[in-house]
């Protein structure tokens, strides 16, 4: 039987209309890594039936499937097919139609969320500071806070000597406890280029009184400039909100778009079988694993926004976040609205029956096909950093060149 196909100039079209549209690499991450669209997202074939209930939770979505010649599609559309998903069609002509179309093909991993994160910079001069301006400041016992805003297994991993553990979407919430005196300059660093961008630029954002930076480049700049990382480090930024931080942080997100909505909008939204309807929990794990609302998945905010293509791979999807303090979710929707998603911010619900229980996790790919992040560990080869670094710089321009992105920054 045939398996009906879809043009590369269909799913141009789906992506500038904002239609539903999952378009999903098949091959292992090693090799999506070397090059996809810029709003593909990797689904390996052999990983099909672990995360499609998880990552495509309407059944009717359209998806479209390909490889780069390997001969993998015919048999993921009966894996999808044998777990209810009934419109997969097929890229016609895999990724080499892709190009031959003369449309952009992206490399590494969470390229759109890197790739927006550049334009942020772009457009707002994020302000950063070198490796080597830090030490310094470091060394002449500056009055500065160094905030890490990875995940903390990261962060625990190596840090920038004597930074706390802050993740992303924690900063407008922990910042003051972290630097009560005005007078102190908060320097957000992450591994490379892009939570530290939006982690910076998001207290700027939120009306932060204190002096923000970017650490430039993260603990790859740190490195190639040859200063010493801390490793196995377990400090962690507390509570504690500044004058007004609330309010900022609502009229962020209004700024981007985000809607409101309450638990008689929030059963609307999930009876509606037209949409996909992505719900996430973005505060820390503990918090999420003490009681969250019913069906809500849990993935940190600052984690969303960098891995959004992962978490939400139907472009054009609705996507609902909840968080009992609201800031957390008020900047990460903020986020979300400028890279082009509909996103709601649930109020309230905390008062009734919540769900409690862990995280789901979904078992990571075998190692062996997994892309080796230039950022991650401790033995990476220089080369490969400043390779990584050299290809972030050229994203606003490819972004400029594939015209399908749909972002902007307030």
């Amino acid at each position: 039987m045939s398996i009906p196909t879809v043009t590369p100039q269909d799913i141009r079209a789906a992506l500038l209309l904002r239609r539903e549209i999952a378009l999903l690499d098949l091959r292992h991450e090693a090799a999506f890594a070397t090059g996809h669209p810029l709003f593909a997202a990797n689904m390996a074939a052999g990983r099909i039936e672990i995360e499609a209930s998880v990552r495509l939770p309407r059944k009717d979505v359209p998806i479209a499937v390909y490889d780069d010649g390997e001969g993998l599609v015919a048999a993921a559309k009966d894996q999808f097919e044998a777990l209810g998903y009934h419109n997969v069609r097929a890229l016609a002509g895999g990724l080499q139609a892709w190009r031959s179309a003369g449309y952009e093909v992206f490399q590494d991993v969470n390229s759109y969320a890197k790739a927006f994160g550049e334009l942020v910079e772009a457009r707002r001069h994020t302000p950063s500071l070198s490796a080597d301006e830090v030490a310094s400041l470091i060394a002449d016992k500056a009055n500065i806070v160094i905030l890490d805003v990875r995940r903390f297994d990261e962060y625990a991993t190596m840090n920038i000597p004597g930074s706390v553990s802050v993740p992303g979407a924690e900063l407008v919430l922990r910042a003051a406890r972290a630097a009560p005196d005005p007078e102190t300059t908060i320097i957000v660093n992450c591994a490379g280029r892009t939570r530290s961008i939006i982690g910076t630029q998001s207290l700027i954002n939120a009306g932060l009184p204190n002096k923000v930076q970017a650490l430039r480049n993260g603990t790859i700049g740190w490195t190639l400039a040859k200063h010493r990382l801390e490793h196995g480090a377990n400090r962690r930024g507390g509570i504690g909100l500044f004058d007004h931080a609330g309010d900022n942080a609502r009229e962020v997100a209004y700024r981007a778009g985000v809607r409101h909505i309450g638990m008689r909008e929030l059963a609307t939204l999930q009876n509606d079988g037209t949409r996909t309807l992505y719900r996430f929990d973005v505060r820390d794990a503990d918090e999420y694993a003490a009681g969250h609302l019913p069906g809500f998945r849990h993935y940190a905010g600052g984690q969303l926004v960098q891995e959004i293509d992962i978490a939400a791979p139907v472009r054009g999807a609705r996507i609902l976040l909840s968080d009992d303090r609201s800031v957390r979710a008020e900047m990460t929707a903020s986020w979300l609205g400028q890279m082009g998603w509909e996103t709601y911010v649930v109020e309230g619900g905390y008062d009734s029956a919540l769900e409690v229980g862990p995280p789901q996790v979904v078992p990571k790919p075998d190692p062996a096909h997994r892309y080796r992040r230039p950022y991650e560990g401790t033995d990476v080869a220089e080369a490969a950093m400043q390779a990584y670094l050299d290809w972030e710089f050229g994203l606003v321009e490819q972004l400029r060149r594939d015209a399908t992105h749909g972002f902007y920054v307030i």
